[in-house]
């Protein structure tokens, strides 16, 4: 049996963790520097962050199986919410009038519908990836120092973020095969497959609670729902570039786990199709098998 991946990645994690006081450039603030409105998306940014919280809370009910995965998201979990704190205490400091209020950080946490554990870890894994480059070009778009500071610190850590689910991606088609590449071939394609559609594809703008529909993203149980777009659209401009660049990363990353080249959604999707072929074949073999965890 392989080696837990856990005790590896809490070291590999450890020993790269940022001090919220040490290493974050507070006294370097420049007040003429933030606007109303960027400080705004701030705010917006600080309570989606909290949305780890019921996040964390799904993946250990859907993942109870899989203590090495569960006991992982300890560090995650940890993680996203100093990325919730580290801006709420931008605010404190700054512009104290902005501080998301508990109700309105605890408005956003709420049960998730069940979903197949490797879906949802693919789904996650392109989360991070597209996160990461929403943060970098969030701190190009902020002229403070300070906020430009924390963006480029929190989109490091999302990547490496990214980096661990892979590492559970690896271990998943090590154990389960053609039931793991399908739901990564699957999900891979749904989040590559941005230029964009109506929505920003984002864990947190997907609908998770069919009993709450329409208030069952966490998108829109935010203060104001439709932030999200314009922060895209009109004020970091993730524009078909950098979009370009979630895609192109995502297409590397299923290369290197499905070990074969994709240059393309397309090619990507052909290859999905090509194992939903195989697949009854190996549902009748699986027959028995336990139900899988990410």
């Amino acid at each position: 049996m392989a080696a837990m991946l856990y005790p590896e990645l809490f070291k590999q994690l450890e020993s790269v963790r940022w001090d919220m006081e040490k290493d974050i450039p507070w006294d370097q603030f420049e007040a003429t520097k933030l606007s109303d409105e960027q400080a705004m998306t701030i705010k917006m940014n600080a309570i989606t962050e909290w949305a780890a919280l019921p996040a964390t809370e799904m993946f250990l009910r859907d993942n109870r199986g899989d203590s090495d995965f569960s006991a992982f998201m300890s560090i995650w979990f940890f993680e996203e919410q100093k990325h919730s704190l580290v801006l709420m205490e931008y605010l404190r400091r700054f512009r104290p009038d902005l501080v998301p209020t508990e109700q309105e950080l605890h408005d956003i946490r709420f049960e998730f519908d069940p979903a197949p554990a490797l879906e949802t870890l693919m789904l996650h894994f392109c989360g991070e990836i597209r996160l990461n480059h929403w943060y970098r070009r969030a701190s190009e778009w902020h002229d403070e120092p300070v906020i430009k500071q924390i963006y480029t610190t929190l989109s490091q850590d999302e990547a490496r973020h990214g980096g661990a689910y892979l590492r559970y991606m690896k271990r998943a088609i090590n154990n389960f095969g053609l039931e793991a590449k399908s739901a990564f071939a699957k999900v891979g394609v749904l989040m590559a497959s941005a230029r964009r559609t109506a929505q920003a594809l984002h864990p947190t703008n997907l609908h998770v609670n069919k009993n709450l529909f329409p208030r069952d993203t966490i998108q829109s149980r935010l203060p104001n729902p439709d932030w999200l777009e314009k922060w895209l659209d009109q004020q970091i401009n993730f524009d078909a570039v950098w979009e370009t660049k979630v895609v192109d990363r995502i297409l590397h990353n299923m290369s290197l786990l499905l070990e074969r080249s994709f240059k393309s959604v397309q090619e990507l999707n052909r290859y999905r199709k090509e194992l939903t072929v195989l697949e009854p074949t190996a549902s009748v073999a699986n027959a028995t098998a336990p139900m899988p965890s990410a």
